[in-house]
Formats: C-alpha cells, structure tokens, sequence
C-alpha cells in the first residue's frame, strides 16, 4: 500500500511592490505555520512579475508562479526560463491571459494548451499546472479542455475558487485519479465582492452564501477537509480581508 499523499496548502499573494510582498511573507512564516506554498499571479498592471515575486517566498516556502499564454512569445526563447532554473522554482501554473484593455502590453496568439506543451518541451523538469473554471463553459465542454491540458503535458489543475461543495463534488469525480488537484477558495465580505464575482466570472453561490468573514472562514476549513480526504491540495487567495483573520487556527 503506498504511502497516504501531504495536502500542500498555498497562499495566494498579489506582487503589489516588492517590499509589501517581503513584509507580507514574513509575517505569514510566523502566523499561519500550516501554510507550505505560495503562488503569485502575473498582473501587468503591476511591474513586479510572477516568478519575480515567487523569489521572495524561497527560502520559506515552495512557490509557484502563474505564466500568461498570451505573454509567451513563440519566436524567442521563454523570457522566465533562466530565472526559474536559478531560483529553484520547479513549478509553474500555465493561465490563458487576457490581453490589457488598453493594448499597451505586446501579446500573442498563444493559447495555454500551446504554452503547456512548450514548457513540457523545453522545461521538461517543471511540473507544470493548469487552471479549471467551473463558471465560463458548460460542464462537458470545461472536462473536454482539461483533457486536452492533460494531454499537452499538465500535472493538474488549480481550480477557481468555488463557493459551493456541492460543485467542488462534481468536478473532483470528472478527474482522474493521479491528478494533483488544488482547490481554491477566496473572501468575498462586501456586496461590491459578491457582484463582482456573479458579473464577471459568472460564479455559482448556494443560496445560504452570507458575504461574512465567519462565513468564508468556515467555507474554507471545509474547503481544506474536502482537499485531505482526497489526498489533494488546497489554496487561498485573501481579497479585501486579513490573510491572518481569515485562516488563522485552520492552516
């Protein structure tokens, strides 16, 4: 019988400047224990990139930052690939991207299948994730594409933050079972919050949803059960709420 697998848990953290990001990570080291992993986004409205930011999580945690597909130019050599390999970061999470309303940033049209693949090839010693969103397509055609993320080369999926077990059940049986699954999980305490997430990304709240800090606290002790009896992983992304008010004594 092999060995039960460690739930990783991972923080999600917004590089807003460098040292808000250092000050933030050290006081995280010493107030939520539980806590292995750290991933960051890549925002261009901020100049800090993701695998920059991942830097300054090591030597504390394991980090992982996301990559945009639409940021990868297919003609020139993976712009983060140098500093991956010097920092030790042997994990990426591959996003689609969307290109800036303004059109300031150049992109390309490179979509994250594509840019698994690649990683696949030419970073073969990365362990390379994909993203799973339960809100933007229906429930076949969202299976469809994680298999052919699957297929391209990924390991697993990070998930959009859910609201609702009852969700997180159905998509868990739709993935097969050497998966690394990382389920997320994120605050949503003002109304501003909740319409946000209903508008834009179309989210899914069961009826009893209250927009309380006890309330997502609770969602994520559950949500991080769920993660251990399935020997997968969980995430956190605080927004507008105290990371250490909001997972304090359940990381």
């Amino acid at each position: 019988m092999s060995a039960p697998k460690q739930t990783r848990v991972s923080i999600e953290l917004v590089p807003r400047s460098r040292s808000g990001l250092r000050a933030e990570i050290e006081t995280l080291s010493t107030r939520l224990p539980g806590i292995d992993t750290v991933n960051v986004p890549d925002l261009t409205r901020f100049s800090t990139r993701s695998w920059h930011g991942c830097t300054y999580a090591r030597p504390h945690y394991r980090a992982i930052p996301h990559i945009r597909a639409v940021d990868l130019n297919p003609r020139e050599p993976l712009a983060m690939a140098a500093h991956l390999d010097e920092h030790g970061l042997d994990e990426v999470l591959i996003i689609s991207g969307d290109a800036p309303s303004d059109m300031s940033a150049r992109v390309y049209d490179v979509d994250a299948v594509s840019a698994i693949r690649r990683f696949r090839q030419e970073l073969p010693h990365v362990r390379v994730y994909a993203g799973l969103d339960p809100y933007r397509q229906s429930l076949s055609k969202e299976q469809a594409y994680l298999e052919r993320k699957l297929e391209a080369g990924a390991v697993g999926f990070f998930s959009q933050p859910f609201f609702d077990l009852r969700l997180m059940e159905t998509y868990a049986d739709l993935l097969p079972e050497d998966v690394e699954m990382w389920w997320g999980a994120t605050t949503v305490t003002e109304e501003g919050t909740l319409n946000y997430w209903r508008q834009r990304n179309h989210a899914v709240f069961p009826r009893r949803f209250e927009p309380t800090l006890d309330w997502n606290r609770q969602f994520a002790a559950d949500v991080l059960a769920f993660a251990r009896e399935r020997e997968q992983h969980a995430y956190f992304m605080p927004v507008r709420a105290d990371a250490v008010a909001y997972l304090s004594g359940i990381v």
